[in-house]
């Protein structure tokens, strides 16, 4: 769907500006008007190859350039995909995402992953990937195989983005997004919080995202993972209300995506992530691992959906 307005740099910073009670009012407004303010939707990542990227992005422990404790593993075979996308639908997921650290995919690559794709579609589930940069034709090749979604997140504003990476730009980020759009997949895009960007970058990256000529359909919003071994280890704890601001104004910006709560919830209390539902978070990353880092586990997710009275998406529907 096509942006519903064009947004300055002054307008998100007055809604980050805005009292937090009238902030999360005016979000949860925009919630229910656009989406089913009892439901959440529920994806499930798995890294289906992991370590030895080349790309030098400061958070991430699968660079080869950082000194973590992740062992890299070959991309996976097809029949263990498949297991965990069965071991995913069972426990409620509706959407299955599969990330793997390329700083762009080979050709056999995107032919191994196409055949991942269209089994797990064959499950009856939706289909995500994140795998680097894609040209055109490899974009196609995934939309043919029968990929709905694709993830590339920006991470950032454009402005602090090379204190973050510098081994591609922020228009190679934008490239990519462009020939996902035109094969005719949906857009997930969104970013981290926390790596040390000021409030007017969170404003600007999502600036960049309400801005593009079709808004994403999924838009992460990530709490920064501090990783040992990473150049941002060592970083401040994000203020948990300027977390939560965030949220608000994606939605604010953003009311026709899904607005999801991603990486970072095994560190936030049950309180902090109600309060991201409220400012209209509508989408979380469910199981006890995402690509490389820790994740909620199953049965802590359903309490807490239990106890907030929200329901997975799918049981939504079937009422």
């Amino acid at each position: 769907m096509s942006s519903v307005r064009t947004w300055t740099l002054g307008e998100a910073e007055g809604l980050f500006a805005l009292p937090f009670n009238d902030l999360l009012f005016q979000a949860q407004q925009v919630h229910r008007t656009h989406h089913d303010p009892g439901s959440v939707q529920l994806s499930t990542l798995l890294s289906i190859k992991t370590g030895a990227c080349p790309e030098d992005c400061a958070y991430c422990p699968q660079s080869v350039r950082h000194q973590s404790s992740i062992e890299n593993e070959a991309l996976l075979p097809v029949e263990e995909v498949l297991e965990h996308a069965r071991a995913a639908k069972a426990a409620g997921a509706t959407r299955f995402c599969m990330g793997a650290a390329f700083r762009s995919p080979k050709r056999k690559d995107i032919e191994r992953i196409g055949a991942m794709v269209s089994a797990v579609r064959e499950l009856g589930m939706e289909t995500c990937a994140t795998l680097g940069m894609l040209t055109p034709d490899q974009a196609q090749e995934l939309k043919s195989a029968g990929l709905d979604y694709y993830n590339h997140n920006l991470d950032t504003s454009e402005e602090f983005y090379d204190e973050i990476i510098t081994t591609r730009t922020y228009q190679d980020r934008l490239d990519t997004l462009t020939a996902v759009r035109d094969a005719g997949l949906h857009v997930c895009c969104g970013g981290i919080v926390g790596m040390g960007e000021s409030q007017r970058d969170r404003a600007q990256f999502l600036v960049t995202l309400a801005n593009l000529p079709q808004q994403p359909e999924s838009v992460p919003i990530n709490q920064l993972v501090r990783v040992p071994g990473t150049p941002l280890a060592g970083t401040e704890d994000v203020d948990p209300f300027d977390f939560i601001r965030t949220i608000a104004v994606a939605r604010i910006m953003l009311p026709h995506s899904q607005v999801r709560l991603s990486a970072g919830r095994s560190e936030m209390s049950d309180e902090l992530q109600a309060l991201a539902f409220l400012a209209g978070a509508n989408s979380i990353f469910y199981g006890d691992k995402l690509l490389t880092t820790g994740n909620p586990d199953v049965t802590r997710d359903r309490t807490l959906l239990a106890r907030l009275g929200l329901r997975p998406a799918a049981d939504a529907a079937a009422n």
